[in-house]
């Protein structure tokens, strides 16, 4: 049994894991073909497709993250996405562990802001990668030269925990954190409504015509009514 942990990307991480945490494979899984400015052609999509399906086994306990809210390449991300998921599918797994990039960083121990409260300032992508990495070598001794790699043997820190935890295995043993990012994986919190929203009630809807005036009084006329004309 191998425990994964996928970074999707035009370079996506993948990591395997053994049972006991050892690294059985790490690396950085590219499409090839033509390279395409701000997104993926089919081809180099396909080709990354087909490499992810030939790394995975039948017995893999798979954790992948969730696309960042918020991407600045949102049609780039939701290919990526939804071709890895499919390849999973094909190969039969109906069910894998979805992590959402904030547990990601969370289960280090990293946050995406810094200060004071009521002075704090969202990190840049370069700060938050550069505050993993740290932290993946702080926590589990790992580094890699290419992040997405550090962030896919994070996730698949991830499988491992939530799997161990899932079977009678001691959630005590990991950080607060850490216990957190188990906990709300094994069993999600209910959504919560967003605060910005207005709760306002919806216009009841209408049967009249755009562009037709209110006429003063019913349209409708009854049996006993003389028409005027």
């Amino acid at each position: 049994m191998r425990f994964i942990g996928v970074d999707p990307a035009t370079t996506t991480g993948f990591v395997a894991l053994d049972e006991e945490g050892n690294v059985l494979v790490e690396t950085p899984v590219m499409g090839e073909g033509k390279k395409e400015k701000g997104g993926i052609s089919v081809k180099k999509l396909v080709s990354l497709e087909n490499k992810f399906y030939g790394l995975l086994k039948l017995d893999d306990i798979i954790a992948i993250e969730q696309p960042a809210y918020g991407t600045q390449t949102a049609v780039t991300a939701g290919m990526i996405h939804g071709g890895l998921r499919t390849m999973m599918f094909r190969k039969g797994f109906s069910e894998f562990i979805e992590v959402n990039p904030a547990r990601t960083k969370k289960f280090v121990n990293v946050e995406s802001w810094e200060g004071e409260k009521g002075k704090k300032r969202r990190l840049n992508s370069e700060e938050q990668k550069a505050a993993v990495e740290v932290a993946a070598l702080a926590h589990f001794g790992y580094t890699h030269p290419i992040h997405d790699v550090i962030d896919a043997y994070i996730i698949a820190r991830i499988s491992l925990a939530v799997h161990s935890v899932r079977n009678g295995g001691s959630l005590e043993s990991y950080t607060s954190y850490q216990q957190e990012v188990i906990r709300d994986i094994i069993s999600p919190p209910p959504k919560v409504k967003n605060p910005r929203k207005k709760d306002c009630n919806p216009k009841p809807k209408t049967s009249k015509r755009p562009g037709k005036p209110a006429a003063a009084g019913s349209h409708t006329h009854l049996k006993e009514q003389q028409f005027l004309f």
